[in-house]
């Protein structure tokens, strides 16, 4: 089992500074608490002993409130010097992970999956990079995916802004150090979705396994206020 995860925690939360101002998005008080404290009590529910949390906005708003643990899990921290996209910020954390592969998850996002399972499915389907994947009944603010019967993704779609039921990336994965860090750039900016993902389909076993549990993206004020009223019976302790 992996004991490593990485949190993607730079945002700046551009959408959410009507509601959340001089904080970074992970920071975002919900009910009570900042939203990081929810994806790091569910880590450690499934075994992840240490995260890496790669900083971009405000990081010693971050580093001053964890410090080195929480919970019984080890922070370590990376920090941008610039900005490096979504696939640079991951980048600069698994450089510095110590196990072979290492779980991610956005940092303004929350997707219950049971971590367990997704890491028996990424094995025993010989991938090399895998994505959780949700379907919701209204895809139009994300993009779609489409994969075949072996679950290997074949194509990802543009958000169409239609109101259709569609099978999107909950940004949660698996990835394989040594194949991320040949595959992809150093010190660039980059998107994991767009440089990453889309462009290495053929090359790299990149597989989706659907999972059903609780989904919210705090990105926008209107998530963030329902998730106030979610959070109330959060279940990970």
């Amino acid at each position: 089992m992996i004991t490593t995860a990485i949190i993607l925690a730079g945002g700046f939360g551009t959408r959410l500074q009507t509601v959340v101002s001089d904080l970074p998005k992970p920071m975002a008080p919900v009910d009570g608490q900042p939203f990081l404290n929810y994806q790091l009590n569910y880590l450690k529910h499934y075994g992840i002993k240490k995260v890496i949390l790669s900083l971009g906005y405000l990081p010693e708003k971050i580093k001053d409130f964890y410090g080195a643990h929480f919970n019984g899990i080890e922070i370590d921290y990376v920090i941008e010097k610039e900005p490096l996209g979504t696939g640079g910020g991951i980048r600069l954390a698994l450089k510095i992970c110590k196990e072979e592969k290492a779980f991610v998850l956005n940092g303004d996002s929350f997707f219950d999956v049971d971590l367990s399972e997704f890491y028996k499915l990424h094995s025993n389907n010989n991938s090399e990079i895998s994505l959780a994947l949700r379907k919701v009944p209204n895809a139009e603010r994300y993009g779609t995916i489409e994969k075949n019967n072996e679950h290997r993704i074949t194509s990802f779609k543009e958000k169409s802004g239609f109101l259709k039921e569609g099978i999107i990336n909950g940004g949660v994965y698996i990835l394989d150090k040594k194949v991320y860090l040949e595959s992809t750039p150093s010190n660039k900016n980059f998107s994991i979705e767009k440089d990453f993902f889309e462009k290495e389909l053929q090359a790299i076993q990149i597989k989706g396994f659907e999972f059903e549990g609780y989904f919210i993206d705090i990105g926008i004020p209107e998530d963030y206020a329902k998730a106030q009223h979610d959070f109330k019976g959060f279940k990970y302790k």
